[in-house]
């Protein structure tokens, strides 16, 4: 290819991929398959390569992240990112609402806009002509770090925008939703490594690395919230600014209201105490502005806080429970990790009664013993955590723990890694270790083997019909039925799950083997990659790393799995069992669903949940959590919840199972 060609296809490629990254991560409406993607920015990264000179500075390969930086340099923001004064309860907020109107002179009418506080960490965004130039932490509010590198690896925040603009300083805040922190916490937790405290903390870590690469492995996300300075855009209003930063490709959150007094603010904020529970990220609070940027103006700022505008806190969700005992548990890849067993608690709008203690440092930190009076949360809404012993409450029975210095699965001398924080079982063979591989191999999320809980598990292996996953494939009726509380029916349907999971796919199975730092995003990546789990297995360290998402780490902990004996033997079973080994593509002209968004609600007849998402993924439609207007379909089983309550009001299609069934055709 000319170098003239080349520049022509560069550009094209360019402005493809980033169009259909906002489809995907802005408006959660993707055109085309992971695979055609893929496919895109293969093509680009190679042409940038042969024509390095050529590379546009928004090129989506920017993305990827580039190489480490020696430290982070500071920079000055164009105008001041002021912070928040706070209101813990509807007083507060009606004494702000009464000094906004003092300060107007008391005889204008005040709209209010209030949005959801985003638990993350703020940043600026400057773009100079459309471009993305600078990106930088809060900082003291004059002053930030430049993380540049970093934040252009938010799938979220546009490189380029929409339309030129000569200047534009945006304000958000960027996060990790609390799907990605769980799953990151248990990386680092098999890794030895500390685990996060919450998604804000993670958020934070992640942006501040200096490799950009280990923040491209983790799947932040940012809400855009306000403009700092601008040149060439005009804007009348709060509200106004938030529509046009969604016309230039920023990502809103959705769940904003205006009110007219104070009133309707004081039900806003209180509706969210509780719905906050249900949101895919988490929040601390409410923010609440004038929405009249004429009235911001006129009521100005403290040198800390502006006057127009109020975060509402949340109360904290705290529980005092008891500390009945602390046990041990063997992961899959070793590591050895004390949990409490707690007195049953309820907090967040769940039952609590065990909390992972992840390794002996945070429970010499934390001086908690077995029957302490605790007070836990839930981190991120998500992980149960004990924050504090209540020291005061002890009588003097109770007892220190001491991690064991043999594996309480196999009885080997454990190890710690310098380095690591946590205690590892490096018997490979170690049968706990084997049977949280199992566990995990048989889990929704890989191979989908219903019926195999870990009770049933345990059995199998205690009576020698299981030593591994592979095992699984080769069991018989007869064997099943002498198990107890095993019957004829229970048996027969054990013996289907398991024949049924020969056909997942290959990027289900790829997760299933619970390979190191190899999590279902990876598994995916690979299958599309490979095709086969024959060309996975022969692939290098530096062949692995030129795949996006794909880091070193994660490279050399696959090469050393596929070059172990056991697990080259594992595989040979399996295939030999008639598991699924290859890529799933789908014919040609057989994606009747391409780019269609749909939620489903209610329990269908025909079908799971989870399987009627896999029909229509692989169909070439996307499922979605929540209703919007860029809904398609609306898929309404028996008992739906408020979402057909939403779609009915943003008129949005809604169908029946059987109406769903004459779309797959």
């Amino acid at each position: 290819m000319d170098r003239s060609t080349a520049a022509g296809r560069i550009r094209e490629l360019t402005d493809l991929i980033n169009e259909h990254n906002h489809n995907y991560y802005v408006l959660d409406n993707p055109k085309i398959s992971d695979a055609e993607y893929d496919s895109l920015l293969r093509e680009l990264a190679a042409l940038e390569e042969a024509n390095p000179d050529l590379a546009a500075p928004d090129s989506p390969t920017q993305r990827v992240g580039g190489t480490p930086a020696g430290g982070f340099s500071t920079v000055q923001h164009l105008a001041p990112m002021l912070s928040l004064s706070n209101a813990f309860n509807e007083a507060d907020l009606r004494d702000f609402d009464r000094r906004v109107r003092r300060g107007l002179g008391g005889g204008q009418d005040v709209e209010y806009i209030v949005e959801l506080k985003i638990d993350g960490l703020a940043v600026s965004l400057l773009y100079e002509d459309g471009l993305l130039v600078r990106g930088a932490t809060r900082g003291d509010g004059e002053v930030g770090e430049d993380i540049s590198q970093n934040l252009k690896t938010v799938r979220s925040i546009p490189l380029r925008l929409h339309r030129s603009v000569p200047l534009l300083e945006v304000r958000g805040e960027a996060f990790m939703p609390k799907k990605e922190f769980a799953r990151l916490n248990e990386e680092r937790e098999e890794a030895g490594q500390q685990t996060f405290a919450n998604p804000r903390n993670a958020a934070a870590g992640s942006l501040r690395q200096l490799d950009p690469r280990v923040t491209a492995s983790r799947a932040l996300d940012a809400f855009l919230y306000g403009i700092g300075r601008v040149e060439g855009m005009s804007v009348s209003s709060h509200m106004d600014g938030l529509e046009e930063l969604k016309r230039l490709g920023f990502k809103v959150n959705p769940h904003i209201k205006s009110f007219l007094g104070i009133d309707g603010v004081v039900d806003y904020c209180r509706e969210w105490t509780d719905k906050r529970h249900n949101l895919p990220f988490e929040i601390d609070g409410m923010v609440v502005k004038v929405n009249n940027l004429g009235q911001q103006a006129e009521l100005g700022a403290t040198s800390k806080s502006p006057r127009w505008a109020i975060a509402y806190k949340f109360p904290a969700e705290e529980a005092e429970t008891v500390v009945r005992d602390i046990f041990v548990r063997v992961g899959r890849t070793g590591v050895l990790t004390p949990t409490a067993l707690l007195e049953p608690v309820k907090v967040a709008g769940s039952t609590i009664s065990s909390a992972t203690l992840h390794n002996d440092d945070i429970i010499r930190d934390k001086d908690i013993k077995i029957g302490d009076h605790v007070v836990i949360h839930k981190a991120g809404d998500v992980i149960p955590e004990i924050i504090r012993v209540l020291s005061d409450k002890r009588s003097g029975s109770e007892r220190p723990f001491e991690m064991p210095v043999q594996c309480p699965a196999c009885g080997t001398l454990v190890q710690r890694v310098d380095g690591e924080v946590a205690v590892r079982c490096p018997n490979d063979r170690c049968p706990g270790r084997e049977r949280e591989g199992i566990i995990h191999f048989v889990s929704r999320d890989a191979m989908d083997i219903e019926g195999l809980g870990p009770s049933v598990i345990t059995a199998l292996i205690e009576s020698g019909l299981v030593r591994d996953a592979a095992d699984l494939y080769y069991l018989r009726f007869d064997d099943l039925l002498r198990l107890e509380r095993m019957g004829q029916k229970s048996s027969e349907n054990l013996v289907g799950a398991i024949a049924e999971s020969r056909s997942a796919s290959l990027a289900q199975l790829i997760f299933a083997l619970g390979i190191r730092l190899v999590g279902q995003r990876a598994g995916k990546v690979l299958a599309a990659h490979y095709g086969s789990m024959g060309r996975l297995q022969e692939a290098t360290v530096e062949e692995l790393m030129e795949i996006p998402e794909i880091g070193p780490k994660m490279a050399e902990s696959l090469v050393t799995y596929f070059s172990d004996p056991y697990s080259r033997e594992l595989l040979d079973r399996l295939k030999n069992a008639g598991v699924n080994m290859v890529q799933e593509l789908p014919e040609a002209g057989a994606r009747p669903l391409e780019g269609k968004q749909f939620v489903l609600t209610g329990a269908l007849d025909r079908y799971t949940r989870k399987e009627a998402q896999e029909i229509i993924e692989k169909l070439g439609g996307r499922v979605s959590s929540g209703v919007s207007k860029k809904t398609d379909y609306v898929v309404a089983g028996l008992d739906p919840g408020s979402k057909l309550d939403k779609a009915q009001a943003l008129g949005v299609p809604i169908i029946s199972e059987d109406e769903f069934e004459e779309l797959l055709g």
